[in-house]
Order: C-alpha cells, then sequence, then structure tokens
C-alpha cells in the first residue's frame, strides 16, 4: 500500500507559486496526480490553457478563478472543476496566502498564452 508522507511530499515552485505533490507516478499513482497549491498574496499567475480536468478545491484562503474569460471569486471550501481545453487564471487578490488541493489525472500539460508548453513535473 503506497503511503506518502508529508516529510517525503515533493515541492516545485513556479510562477511565484508553490506546488507540494503527493500523487504521482512515482509516489505508486497509476492514473492520478494530487498536490497542494500556495498561492501568494497578491500573486497573479500567467493564464494557461490545461489539457486535463482537473478539480480545484480551496482549502483556505480566497481567489479570483479565471475559466476562458470568466471571473468568479472562491473562498475555502468551494471547488471548481476545469474542463479539459479551458483557460485558467488564478489571482490571490488579499494579504494571505490560500492553499488548494488539486488532483488531475496523470500527463497533464499546460499551453501558456506564449505557445509554450509546461509540463508540471507535479502532475506526470
Amino acid at each position: 500500500m503506497p503511503v506518502v508522507r508529508s516529510s517525503e511530499a515533493v515541492v516545485h515552485e513556479i510562477h511565484g507559486a508553490r506546488f507540494v505533490s503527493y500523487a504521482t507516478p512515482r509516489s505508486g499513482s497509476k492514473e492520478l496526480c494530487a498536490w497542494r497549491g500556495e498561492i501568494p498574496a497578491g500573486l497573479k499567475a500567467p493564464e494557461h490553457t490545461v489539457s486535463h480536468e482537473e478539480v480545484f478545491h480551496l482549502l483556505s484562503g480566497e481567489l479570483l478563478i479565471t475559466l476562458d474569460g470568466r471571473t468568479e471569486r472562491v473562498t475555502a471550501g468551494d471547488t471548481v472543476i476545469i474542463n479539459p481545453g479551458v483557460t485558467l487564471g488564478v489571482e490571490n487578490p488579499t494579504r494571505e496566502t490560500a492553499v488548494s488541493w488539486v488532483t488531475t489525472s496523470i500527463g497533464l500539460r499546460a499551453e501558456l498564452a506564449d505557445g509554450s508548453v509546461l509540463t508540471p513535473p507535479w502532475a506526470n
């Protein structure tokens, strides 16, 4: 039985946010990836189009989530379902770090506005 201890989680930092990965192929997952996201106060992450569905659950804080140009304010306890092919923007307009839990399928890719493709190591 694969058990990922918090001390074994792998930390990645990109675009000013921190991703702490727990479920990945390296940790024993066969289909899904899951990570905790830490979005610092004032951060506006670059918009990107996702290749796989993501389930984004906000554990604490408040964020502005934009999906294909439509912005919603989400607060702790809210869940956003991000379908494949949707362009996602995340902004933390507050003075506190927001913490999320994200689950997706292995193989997620994110295409940035400049056409570059990010293959997040925490999702592959």
